[in-house]
């Protein structure tokens, strides 16, 4: 896991295209700008999806990891 503090932590974890990005579109909606979400997942197709939602809605991929069987991001929020 990344050392990056986060404010909250969304686990998506056991869930498949497009729910997780769905629920991290809901869960960002309701943070302040420049606050960090820690995302957990399991579904590969993540690895392509959340940094073209993070680029194309203006928030920031920080860092994003492929663990053994699942997938971290970590996502600041941008100013909309």
């Amino acid at each position: 896991m990344s050392s990056y503090k986060y404010d909250l932590t969304l686990d998506a974890s056991g869930l498949f295209c497009p729910e997780p990005v769905m629920m991290l579109h809901k869960e960002i909606r309701q943070m302040e700008a420049g606050q960090v979400l820690y995302v957990k997942a399991t579904d590969p197709s993540t690895q392509r999806d959340i940094p073209r939602f993070c680029e194309f809605l203006g928030h920031r991929l920080l860092d994003q990891s492929n663990l053994e069987e699942s997938y971290e991001y970590f996502i600041q929020k941008g100013t909309e």
